[in-house]
């Protein structure tokens, strides 16, 4: 029994990870979407990593840098699906 138990940890991290990825892209899809629709010479804030500091920043690099962000995600999303398509099939 003992050898089962492993694997279902294992299972609920990836699961974990998995739902916790899906969290990151519909948010990081809303953000894109927002920025998407404002006017082109407008600018947005920007908040600091780990702190309450925000920045006046320009909208077209934050949402070049949004669908980059988007795309990395997506990537390790596709990466997930693709590993347990291959533990399936073996």
């Amino acid at each position: 029994m003992s050898g089962r138990e492993p694997r279902r940890e294992d299972e609920g991290a990836k699961l974990h990870q998995k739902e916790e990825l899906n969290r990151k892209i519909k948010e990081q899809k809303v953000v894109v979407d927002e920025l998407s629709n404002l006017k082109k010479n407008r600018k947005v804030y920007k908040q600091q990593p780990n702190s309450n500091i925000f920045f006046l920043v320009d909208r077209t690099e934050t949402l070049s840098e949004c669908k980059n962000t988007l795309d990395d995600l997506k990537k390790a999303h596709q990466e997930i699906e693709n590993s347990e398509k291959t533990k399936i099939r073996k």
